[in-house]
């Protein structure tokens, strides 16, 4: 059978009941569309030269093709699904979740007759099990390679086999337009690195090999406007954790905020091997060519515009990279205050004790977040007992366990950085109380989403130690910082054994034994709801925004 056939039969597989479905109830629609705040992504252009302001427009114009790519990897066929709804508050709805699965609510279908999501989303076939999947890798090494591959889908063959097709097959047409988009926005770059990196990823989108594209990436230190593009985040894959989403940011660096940063990236050696964990988990060295730096967001596709928005970024994620390398780690600066203005603020005056509110503060949001995208650096990378890459042993439980890893890293990072006198501003309460507000933000994007889940295991581990108090009559918390730091030790301890161990199973439990929402937890965040505070934001973007 032809890939192209291979291609419909499974969108046909999964997705052949559209005509069948109807929308959901009208007003509960509208309800789960107010759970978004509306925010415009713009950004001061006066600061690029002209030929940089010509490149945004066709970087806009490559990003735009992440969103069909990644409607068919998560979905299907996106035009079926939406001539099959008449409501348009239901088809926004869609929209926003690249189909019919609510990404806040543990992706719960919201159309009717749609049937629960594939734990391997469009990636595979529909009915696969993972029994079926690790018994195909009897198949010769270098076809197990590639169903194991990011950057292929798994198909059935005629006979019923699976068979691997790759991504810049499957996704020819898009991935010809972006490439040449990239190449196009490349002949006006200025910037030496940045004109490497886009001719090099333009060429990656047309191979899938992205290495030598992520060591450019990686090299780029005086640019001003930065692209993230192409195959990259494994969170939609809930089956193996195996495959890469289609997404892309286009991003201008904000110069004053970068260079705060920038001396924190040399700091990093000394922080792993401060790790409060035994030498075995913390016998790697992070690269020493991190970088930190702060950015405006003003375009967003693909999975990072899926449900609840991306407001950093620590990439690239290829291990070989990142050890010879180190990642960068971009703060989207104008994303992140959007959602410390319209959430994190009521949120706090809702659930944190009165007389911590004060500590709930732009700065110490900033901070956490920047560190927890720096922890994903800290650590290991490779199992201590030949089980290979933490991200092959962990499985599907690699996403929600290495963000668990990077919120605690994080704010052991800040921790330290407060006691050796780095952090001139502020005070470690700041951090802690606004960590504990950003643990309720986070829990609401539900358990499809790898940082609610690692928020959940967080928070019902962190109440068992005694680190937050609630008060029974007014039903807010209060952090303990003792008690908080010292389950801030013992988590991280944890979380990294099991990481290094490449522990599969301990792992799994304790996803599952605290990867939940209790009944007390539940009335709290349901008061978020009644006092209409939103759960996450969507974007106006594009040229129309930015005066173009």
């Amino acid at each position: 059978m032809h890939r192209f056939a291979l291609r419909i039969l499974a969108s046909s597989l999964i997705f052949g009941l559209i005509s069948a479905c109807q929308p959901a109830d009208e007003s509960g629609i509208q309800k789960k569309l107010d759970q978004y705040a509306s925010f415009t992504l713009t950004t001061d252009l006066a600061q690029l030269t002209q030929q940089e302001q010509d490149m945004i427009p066709i970087l806009i114009e490559a990003a735009q093709q992440m969103d069909p790519i990644f409607w068919q990897q998560a979905y299907g066929n996106h035009d079926s699904l939406l001539a099959s709804i008449d409501d348009p508050a239901t088809r926004q709805y869609v929209e926003i979740n690249f189909g019919p699965w609510d990404r806040l609510d543990a992706d719960a279908p919201f159309i009717e007759g749609v049937g629960p999501k594939p734990a391997g989303a469009n990636l595979y076939p529909a009915d696969i099990t993972k029994q079926e999947f690790n018994a195909s890798l009897d198949a010769p090494e270098a076809t197990v390679s590639q169903l194991r591959s990011l950057y292929t889908l798994v198909r059935r063959a005629s006979d019923g086999s699976l068979t691997p097709v790759p991504y810049h097959e499957a996704f020819a047409e898009h991935v010809a337009v972006a490439s040449e988009r990239l190449a196009a926005a490349a002949e006006l770059a200025e910037d030496p690195g940045l004109k490497r990196y886009l001719e090099l990823r333009s060429e990656a989108l047309l191979t899938d090999e992205y290495r030598d594209s992520d060591l450019a990436w990686m090299d780029m230190k005086d640019n001003t406007i930065d692209v993230v593009i192409g195959p990259i985040e494994t969170y939609e894959d809930a089956l193996f954790g195996y495959k890469a989403a289609y997404e892309a940011y286009i991003l201008i660096k904000d110069q004053e905020w970068s260079d705060r940063l920038s001396r924190f990236a040399s700091l990093l050696p000394d922080l792993q091997r401060g790790l409060p964990v035994n030498d075995a988990y913390k016998r790697e060295t992070p690269g020493t060519d991190s970088d930190l730096n702060a950015y405006d967001v003003v375009y967003y596709a693909g999975d990072a515009n899926a449900g609840s928005k991306t407001i950093a970024i620590n990439l690239p994620n290829d291990e070989t990279v990142q050890l010879e390398k180190g990642t960068r780690r971009l703060q989207l600066k104008n994303a992140m205050r959007a959602k410390f203005d319209k959430i994190m603020v009521p949120l706090a005056d809702v659930l944190i004790a009165e007389d911590q509110r004060q500590h709930v503060k732009f700065d110490a949001f900033f901070s956490n977040t920047m560190f927890h995208e720096v922890a994903h650096g800290l650590g290991i990378k490779n199992t201590v007992n030949e089980r290979g890459t933490v991200r092959e042993a962990m499985q599907e439980h690699a996403s929600p366990i290495e963000e668990g890893k990077a919120d605690i890293l994080g704010l052991y990072m800040v921790t330290e950085l407060f006691e050796q006198g780095e952090f001139a501003e502020g005070e470690v309460m700041d951090n802690y109380v606004t960590f504990l507000a950003g643990i309720f933000r986070s829990i609401r994007f539900g358990a499809s989403s790898a940082h609610g889940r690692a928020n959940m295991v967080r928070f019902n581990y962190f109440q068992e130690q005694g680190a937050f108090t609630r008060d029974e009559e007014t039903g807010t918390y209060s952090v303990d910082l003792e008690a908080m730091q010292r389950a801030m030790g013992s988590l991280s301890r944890l979380i990294l054994t099991l990481q290094g161990d490449g522990d599969y199973e301990g792992a799994g439990a304790l996803l599952q034994e605290k990867g939940v929402v209790g009944p007390e937890l539940q009335a709290d965040l349901d008061r978020l709801a009644e006092a209409d505070i939103p759960v996450d934001i969507i974007f106006e973007q594009g040229m129309s925004v930015l005066g173009g």
